[in-house]
C-alpha cells in the first residue's frame, strides 16, 4: 500500500526518472555503436591486430559495462527516495564490478592474441615463440581465476551481512584448508605441476616428445592434463603430476634440429663405400635433408650379418621420420639392384658327397641343419646327404 501510495502522489518523479535512466542507456548504447564503428573501420584499414582482437573479445563486455556506467551517473541527480536510490546504485555497482572483472578478462584474451601473432609457433625456428606461449597459457588461465575470485569478494563484500559470515569463514578457514588439501591432493598437484611446467618448461607447446614409448607432439597444456598428439593422430591425455616424477624424450627442447638415423643388416661382402656414395647420393637429392651431417658407419656385427647406420640431420621431427624412411627404402632398392648377393643370408654346407644328392628318390634319409641355439632335423626322402649350417 505504501509503494502504492508513493506512486500515486511521486509519480512525475518516477516516470521523469525512468526516462531518464532510459535516455542515459540509449546513449550509451549509442556512444557504444560509435566507439565500435569506428574501431572497426580503423582495423579495417590499418589491419592491427589490437583493433580486430578489441573488437572480437570486447563487443559482448561493453554491451553492459557502458549501460551501468550511465546509469550510475545520472542515478544521483533523480527525484527518487534515498532507499531506492541505494538499492539501483547497488545493484549497478555489482553489474560494473562484473562488467569489469569481464573486461579484465577480455584484456588478457587480447594479450593473448597479441603474443599469438607476434609469435609464431607455425614458423621453422619457433623456440622462443613455444616458450612464450607455454608460459603464458598458464598464466592467463592463473589470471582469470584471479579475476573472478576478486570480482566475487567484492561483489560480496558489498552486503553487510556477509561481512559476519566471512569473520566465521576465516575463523574456520585453517581447519577447512586441510580437509580440502586432503580431498583435492591431486587435484593441488597437478595445479603446482602445471605451474612449474609452465616457467621450468620441460617442454612447450610443439614440442616433439616420447612418452611411454608413444612418439607424438605437445598440443595442449591444461590446468590438469597435457595433451599428446600421437603421430597417428590418436590423443594421449597425460596428468600434469606424471611429469614431475616420470623421465620423457623431448627432442626439441633446445632446437627443432635433430639426428634422423636408420639401420640396415647387410652381408660381410657389402662394399661399404659403394653405399657411403649412394647415401650421399639420395641425400642431395632429398628437400628433407639439413645438409650438415651425411654419415654411413658399421655400427655393430654378430655372427651372421653386420650393421650399417646412415646417420643424418633434419629440420624437425616430421622431416626426420620421412627421411629415414625414403633413405631406408632407397639403400635396400640400391642393394638389391647392384649387389643382391650382399643382403642377408645363411651359409651352409653339405657334408658327405653333394653329387649323389637326390631329394626326388624313394629312400628316406635326411638333411639336417644345426643351428647353434637348436638343433632341427628335417626329413627329405631320398637324400643321403646332410646339409649343416654353418653361418
Amino acid at each position: 500500500m505504501q509503494v502504492i501510495q508513493y506512486f500515486q502522489q511521486h509519480w512525475r518523479d518516477i516516470l521523469w526518472s525512468a526516462g531518464v535512466l532510459a535516455a542515459a542507456i540509449g546513449v550509451a548504447f549509442i556512444v557504444r555503436l560509435i566507439a565500435f564503428s569506428a574501431l572497426r573501420r580503423f582495423t579495417r584499414n590499418r589491419g592491427t591486430v589490437l583493433g580486430q582482437s578489441l573488437v572480437t573479445h570486447g563487443r559482448q563486455p561493453s554491451h553492459w559495462i557502458l549501460p551501468f556506467v550511465a546509469v550510475l551517473v545520472v542515478l544521483p541527480g533523480l527525484p527518487l527516495p534515498k532507499s531506492l536510490l541505494n538499492a539501483l546504485e547497488h545493484i549497478s555497482g555489482l553489474g560494473i564490478v562484473a562488467s569489469v572483472a569481464w573486461l579484465s578478462i577480455v584484456l588478457i584474451a587480447v594479450t593473448a592474441d597479441i603474443l599469438t601473432t607476434r609469435y609464431r609457433i607455425d614458423v621453422a625456428d619457433n623456440l622462443t615463440a613455444r616458450r612464450i606461449q607455454t608460459q603464458f597459457i598458464m598464466v592467463r588461465r592463473l589470471g582469470v581465476i584471479l579475476v573472478v575470485l576478486l570480482a566475487t569478494a567484492v561483489g560480496l563484500m558489498t552486503f553487510p551481512a556477509i561481512k559476519h559470515i566471512g569473520v566465521s569463514i576465516l575463523a574456520s578457514a585453517g581447519v577447512a584448508s586441510l580437509v580440502v588439501g586432503m580431498a583435492m591432493k591431486d587435484t593441488l598437484s597437478n595445479l603446482i605441476a602445471g605451474v612449474q611446467i609452465a616457467f621450468a618448461q620441460p617442454f612447450r607447446i610443439g614440442d616433439a616428445v616420447v612418452i611411454d614409448n608413444e612418439f607424438g607432439w605437445i598440443e595442449e597444456i591444461g590446468m590438469m592434463y597435457v595433451m599428446v598428439r600421437i603421430w597417428d593422430l590418436r590423443r594421449l591425455v597425460v596428468p600434469l603430476s606424471y611429469f614431475l616424477t616420470n623421465p620423457i624424450q623431448n627432442w626439441t627442447r633446445t632446437s627443432a634440429d635433430l639426428l634422423a638415423y636408420t639401420y640396415l643388416n647387410v652381408d660381410y661382402k657389402t662394399p661399404v663405400d659403394a653405399v657411403r656414395a649412394e647415401l650421399t647420393r639420395i641425400l642431395e637429392a632429398s628437400p628433407l635433408w639439413n645438409r650438415n651431417v651425411n654419415a654411413l658407419q658399421v655400427s655393430d656385427s654378430d655372427s651372421h650379418t653386420m650393421q650399417l647406420r646412415a646417420l643424418m640431420d633434419v629440420r624437425n621431427s616430421s622431416d626426420a621420420w620421412d627421411l629415414r624412411c625414403v633413405v631406408r627404402e632407397k639403400l635396400i632398392a640400391f642393394m638389391q639392384k647392384n649387389y643382391p648377393n650382399c643382403l642377408p643370408r645363411y651359409r651352409g654346407e653339405f657334408e658327405g658327397s653333394p653329387t649323389k644328392l637326390n631329394l626326388g628318390g624313394g629312400s628316406a634319409n635326411s638333411i639336417s641343419i644345426r643351428d647353434r641355439a637348436v638343433p632341427t632335423q628335417i626329413q627329405f626322402p631320398g637324400a643321403e646327404n646332410s646339409l649343416r649350417r654353418i653361418g
